[in-house]
């Protein structure tokens, strides 16, 4: 993959930003052409603090690839045959077969993260979970997926700041509930959650990788590029591509206006 030549040190323009997004875009789509042809199998969690920006990283990620190989899994609350499961396990027909690329917006961590902090799972639960995760992990790893986790750190200065845009943006109230409330007053209890999480789950087989996101531009484009780099990938070779001729009328005649058009308003 060519390397990224903006300047770290500057402010980034917008400019600047979609034109190294396009570029990367192009990358993506040799990924998923490369998975397709191979057969890979990648998985990428992301995780954060409420206003983190996962997001807008994912949508960054998908919005120029197909989403028959992109596949986006955010779970809802878990039913009460959900709830009497092992964990894991309804996380688990999930993960990508062969030629997928599976993106988490949360994931298995939630155990040890809002639940613990919120109350919805035990103290011995949430143990229990760090205890084992690793191990799961390390046999998801070991089927021949590629496992990759970020975590996006952001400062409370600015989750506050977003979490306020959200209550006065009506583009961005959607994304305000009443658990993301309850929550911004934790901020110290996910600090130790996430410090728990990071002990028990930072393996050598799949580490995590932790990315500052309080320039949410900058931000996309290292997680992107990470991930590219975490994946030996080559474009497949493409044939060289003409379009057709267009078949003649033969007769063909346009019929009457009978359609209900939309109103040009614009």
């Amino acid at each position: 993959m060519k390397k990224a030549t903006l300047d770290t040190a500057e402010t980034l323009s917008r400019k600047e930003y979609d034109t190294e997004l396009k570029r990367l875009h192009g990358e993506l789509v040799a990924l998923q052409e490369w998975a397709k042809a191979t057969g890979a199998k990648i998985c990428v969690l992301f995780e954060g603090r409420d206003g983190a920006g996962k997001g807008g990283v994912i949508k960054a990620i998908t919005e120029r690839v197909s989403p028959r190989v992109f596949r986006v899994v955010a779970l809802t609350a878990p039913s009460e045959r959900e709830k009497s499961q092992m964990y894991a396990q309804r996380y688990m027909p999930h993960l990508p077969a062969a030629g997928e690329i599976v993106i988490f917006d949360r994931s298995w961590y939630n155990r040890c993260g809002v639940e613990r902090v919120m109350g919805f799972c035990t103290e011995t639960q949430a143990e229990k979970f760090l205890d084992t995760i690793s191990a799961v992990e390390r046999v998801i790893v070991e089927s021949g997926v590629i496992l990759l986790k970020y975590w996006l750190e952001v400062s409370p200065e600015e989750q506050t700041r977003r979490m306020e845009q959200r209550i006065h943006d009506p583009r961005k109230i959607w994304k305000l509930s009443p658990m993301d409330l309850k929550s911004y007053s934790h901020w110290y209890d996910y600090s130790r959650a996430r410090d728990a999480m990071f002990a028990a789950s930072d393996s050598a087989w799949a580490p995590w990788y932790v990315a500052a996101s309080d320039d949410k531009k900058r931000m996309r484009l290292n997680v992107i590029s990470h991930l590219l780099s975490k994946v030996p990938y080559e474009a497949p070779k493409r044939a060289k591509i003409t379009l057709p001729k267009r078949q003649k009328p033969k007769g063909y005649v346009e019929p009457e206006d009978v359609h209900h058009h939309v109103p040009a308003i614009f």
